[in-house]
């Protein structure tokens, strides 16, 4: 599936003391061109450095096979699917929270090659993750 890219950064989870204003700046910039949007929003996480420690870049997308500017999800990647609680304000950050967690015990084998969030109309969302 292609995407065609709104915007992206490169920012890194725990070494960047940034890292919440510039996810939120790229949201908010993202935002102008989503306003009537009704498709699928994507927030892909790629070109990974090492682990989720490392730095990573993230861009945000849609659908869109006519696009100059595009990332592909491959399409043969295995992942895993975890649903975010929307009605928590911090639900996000608990799925990765969950998900590193689980990483950390050793019973998540991530591939980095690919991850995503994906944001339906209806306010659902759901995070992708690559596994080996």
């Amino acid at each position: 599936m292609k995407l065609s890219i709104i915007s992206s950064i490169r920012t890194n989870n725990f070494n960047d003391e940034l890292v919440g204003q510039k996810i939120t700046e790229m949201w908010k910039e993202a935002s102008k061109h989503l306003t009537k949007n009704e498709n699928i929003t994507y927030g892909v996480y790629h070109n990974y450095e090492s682990d989720y420690k490392g730095d990573y870049s993230l861009s945000i997308g849609m659908e869109d096979n006519n696009s100059n500017s595009f990332l592909e999800i491959p399409k043969n990647e295995k992942y895993l699917i975890f649903n975010v609680n929307t009605s928590e304000e911090q639900g996000i950050f608990n799925a990765w929270r969950k998900i590193w967690d689980q990483e950390e015990a050793g019973t998540l084998e991530r591939a980095y090659s690919m991850d995503f969030e994906k944001y339906y109309p209806t306010g659902e969302i759901e995070i992708y993750i690559a596994v080996k």
